[in-house]
């Protein structure tokens, strides 16, 4: 009786845990998700750049505040199948004039960030 305990208890534990043990054999697709926006593009961003040649060089942002229309947000997630997962986020803020006054996030702005283009 009690190998009997014993094996129910196994038994009990192993089915419980379903699958879980073997999670690393199942392969998993890599899940790209928003705006994947590289290094070089924010370099090229420059303050006083107008909306739309902001959006020429990085792309349609992911979201558009909807209180605060000057603040968009790219954002960016990648899903490794087994791996760890990704997160970038580049927030920014245009001027009333709609102009780039600043970038925030997980990216650095260029060195010559703070010098105008000169058109």
């Amino acid at each position: 009786m009690r190998n009997f305990t014993k094996l129910v208890i196994l038994v009990s534990a192993l089915s419980l845990s379903g699958c879980s043990a073997f999670d690393w054999l199942v392969y998993k697709i890599d899940i790209p998700q928003g705006n994947y926006v590289d290094d070089a593009k924010v370099e090229q961003l420059r303050v006083q750049m107008s909306a739309e040649q902001v959006q020429f060089v990085l792309g349609t942002p992911m979201l558009i505040d909807t209180f605060d229309k000057s603040r968009w947000y790219y954002l960016y997630r990648y899903q490794n199948g087994n791996g760890p997962l990704e997160e970038r986020e580049l927030v920014l803020q245009f001027s009333d004039d709609g102009r780039l006054v600043s970038l925030s996030g997980d990216y650095t702005p260029s060195p010559n960030f703070n010098q105008a283009l000169d058109l």
